[in-house]
Parts: C-alpha cells; structure tokens; sequence
C-alpha cells in the first residue's frame, strides 16, 4: 500500500477511536490504518476481535509513551497523519488515583511529540505531507454559568486531575506548534456517546443497569448540564479538520444539544421502555437513584462551534433523540459485545454516581 494512505490512530481500540477508524475506512477505501493503543481495561475483547479481523487495519499493542516502540512505528509506517486519541479519561478515576492520567496523557504525550519531532528531523521531506490531530475535551474550560458557551478564546480552568492532565496536553501541543513548527491541529469536544463506550459512563451505565435491574444511580440532583455529541458526528468533524483544518489553530466541536444528566437518564428509560419492556409492566424510571454528588463535580459544559462550521462547513448530522435510539438499539443488539466487558467495570460503577464525561 502506497505510503501516502496510512494513518495512525493511537488510542484507535477506545470508544471514540473505534468508531474513527470504522468512519476513516469507510471514507478511503485506499486508507491502511495503525492503530496504537495500550490496550488498558478501557478496551472490550470484542473490540479487538473486531479491529485485528479488519483487513486494513494493523494493530500494535503499546503504550504511547514507549518511545522506541513509536519510533519504529512511524520508520515503518511513514504516516501522512497522527491522530492523538490515546488518554486516560474517567474524572472519577482521576479523582481517586491521578497518576496514571498524568503518566499517560502528559508524559506519554510528551514522549509521542519528542518521538515525531526526531522523525521529521530525520525525514524532513515528511513535513509537507504529515498532520498531527490532537483530540481532547472541553473539560480543559472548567466550568459555566446558566449562560454562554466555551469558544477557542476561552480560558483554560481544569477543575480534575483528569481535565489538568489534559489542559498539560494541549499546552505542550501548542508550545511544540510554536517553537518546533510540528504540523498540529487541536481539537475540543463534548460529550460524545454511541456504540462501543463502556459503562463507566453516563449512558452506557444507564442502559446496563436498566437492562440488569440494578440502580440508576445519578449525581447529586441529576441537574448537572452537559452538550452531547453522537461519534459519528465527532468522528466526521475530525475527518474535516484533518482534511481541512488551518494548522495551529484549535476547534471546537460540539452539536448544541444541552441536557441535564437526569434528562437524558430518563430519555433512556423512555426509549427502553418502548424497544424493551420490564417483565412487570413498570418503567424503567423506577430504577432512577439520586446519589451523592462527586467532589468538584462541574455544573455546565456547552460548546460554541461556529469556527468549525463555518471554515471546514462540518455540521451535525443526528439529532440527539435519533441518537440516543441508535444506541440503545447497538446495545441490545450486541449482548456478546457486553456480556466480555470486565465485571469489576460494572462491580466499580454500578453501587456509584455516573460519570458524565466521554
């Protein structure tokens, strides 16, 4: 396969990752895709049975950071672009034990740019052709107010061990933009949910509990206020800004579609109610338990993102009611993807609050 059609997605195995490299296949069918990722708890077997059976895709199990591992990746690879993926990214995780987000998403990012600066000191005509895609989170902003929206002129506030690791991240890819010249581009999303997240998460959490007739458990008063993003959509405005996107600059991507967390816990019990009955008639509602709230639980999350509109003409294509249906049908159609989840995932998440964050 030529050279000039092969990306590397690190991080490639995760929730987002996966359905990037499904969308990336599909838009080029020319396209070899190396997926780097460590292949942490993060990852369902059956994901990886998925991804090794494509034929277009080659698997490299490796931490990021394992710089002579990278090295030899990007020698043989000789990528036409980087996509950054590959962090640790459970706030309630980060709260309890910080250091492996610290270790993967600041340092390991660190070893990945020393590793792609050696290689375009060392193959300088790959400058021209090479684009690195940065993938992070809104949660670098902090926290809003009832009103307004986060822009790419906000200022950074992380408020997690999770969302500082991440602003860490963001910073050094730009600091490497602006000394070293790396041909990077970074991106800020909200909340994203579909097929193939775990359920440590919001909505996954929800319909793994309903469906097992456990607790719903939801964050203080349920009130907390998030700007959901189906993948696919995600995805799609990756592919522009990697196309498109003006190198150094930062987008923000997000659908405008706010809800609170109690909000979308009920449009779920609602959708499952219709495609998949509880045996004694009631609604999934019942299930719904207000807990605890977690320390520095931010309030509000919304993205502005007109820059991305408006100079790569990426729109959102599914509206967040379709979405949420299309997920909740993946999950009852794949029960052997969710019957080879770890169990200590549902024994960890299922007697706590829900994390909201993706």
């Amino acid at each position: 396969m030529a050279e000039a059609h092969r990306i590397v997605v690190t991080g490639g195995a995760g929730f987002i990752g996966t359905n990037l490299v499904h969308e990336l296949l599909g838009a080029d069918p020319a396209l070899e895709v190396v997926v780097l990722d460590k292949l942490t708890y993060a990852v369902n077997p059956r994901t990886i049975d998925e991804l090794t059976a494509l034929p277009r895709v080659r698997l490299v199990h490796a931490d990021v950071g394992d710089r002579a591992v990278v090295r030899a990746l990007l020698a043989d690879a000789n990528p036409r672009a980087i996509l950054h993926l590959a962090a640790e990214s459970h706030v309630d995780r980060s709260i309890d034990a910080p250091e492996a987000f610290l270790q993967t998403n600041v340092v390991g990012t660190f070893h990945l740019l020393e590793e792609i600066r050696r290689y375009l000191a060392e193959h300088p005509e790959a400058r021209d052709q090479l684009r690195f895609v940065h993938v992070s989170t809104d949660e670098v902003f902090g926290a809003l107010g009832p009103r307004g929206a986060f822009e790419e002129t906000t200022r950074y506030a992380p408020r997690s061990p999770y969302a500082a690791s991440k602003a860490a991240a963001d910073h050094l890819i730009a600091a490497y933009v602006h000394t070293y010249g790396l041909p990077a581009v970074i991106t800020n999303c909200s909340n994203n949910y579909g097929p193939y997240q775990l359920p440590e998460k919001l909505i996954p959490l929800a319909i793994a509990n309903a469906l097992a007739g456990a607790r719903i458990p939801v964050y203080g008063r349920g009130d907390h206020v998030r700007d959901w993003i189906y993948v696919t959509d995600h995805c799609a405005a990756l592919r522009a800004v990697l196309a498109r996107g003006r190198l150094g600059e930062t987008y923000l991507i997000g659908a405008r579609t706010e809800r609170t967390n109690l909000d979308v816990v009920h449009a779920i019990c609602d959708v499952l109610d219709e495609l998949r009955p509880r045996a004694d008639g009631a609604s999934y509602r019942e299930q719904i338990e207000l807990v605890p709230d977690r320390p520095g639980h931010d309030f509000r999350y919304a993205i502005d993102p007109t820059k991305l509109e408006e100079e790569l003409g990426w729109r959102p294509q599914v509206a967040f009611v379709d979405g949420l249906r299309r997920t909740i049908s993946w999950y009852l159609a794949n029960p052997v993807w969710t019957a080879a989840i770890d169990p200590a995932i549902y024994r960890e998440r299922r007697g706590l609050g829900a994390l909201v964050d993706d």
